[in-house]
């Protein structure tokens, strides 16, 4: 008897762990990523994206289309993730952070960000074109083709270090 519950227990930790290494993690809106990532001497990311069509991807749907989750997928972080992993994220956000570089809410701070590994531990991914594809295909209704070498030189913000 002992042996069986010695059993079931290990069974039960090692399904508790798996399950916490599948974690979804938050989205909590590119206000938490302006914390940091506002200065000039560090790569000014937040005003690369603020000044972006992604920032401003909500502006191009127009009536109906603002609230079509097939719209909203690809022009909206918000859109596109289950809403209880929505805390501080809005749809008018547009296409934000988060869309590519997953869910921050264990990542954002400042001493789990200064390490790479230990961000991507906690949900930062790193994109890649698969992650650009995701919307720019020919699902969309307006795609013109992709170049992903190029796209991705009009939005580069790297982090600078200082």
């Amino acid at each position: 008897m002992l042996i069986k519950s010695l059993m079931i227990g290990c069974f039960l930790f090692f399904l508790g762990s798996s399950a916490l290494t599948a974690q979804d993690f938050e989205y909590v809106g590119a206000k938490k990523c302006k914390m940091c990532h506002n200065k000039p001497a560090t790569g000014d990311q937040y005003k690369k994206w603020a000044d972006s069509k992604h920032a401003h991807a909500m502006e191009s749907l127009k009536g109906d289309e603002a609230k079509d989750p097939k719209c909203l997928k690809c022009h909206s972080t918000a859109g596109s993730v289950k809403s209880d992993l929505i805390v501080t994220l809005t749809v008018e956000e547009g296409v934000s952070c988060e869309s590519c570089h997953g869910g921050g809410s264990k990542y954002f701070p400042n001493a789990i960000m200064k390490d790479k590994e230990k961000a991507k531990a906690n949900g930062l991914k790193i994109p890649d074109e698969k992650t650009c594809i995701a919307c720019h295909n020919a699902e969309s209704p307006h795609f013109k083709g992709f170049n992903y070498k190029e796209a991705k030189e009009k939005i580069a913000h790297p982090t600078i270090k200082i």
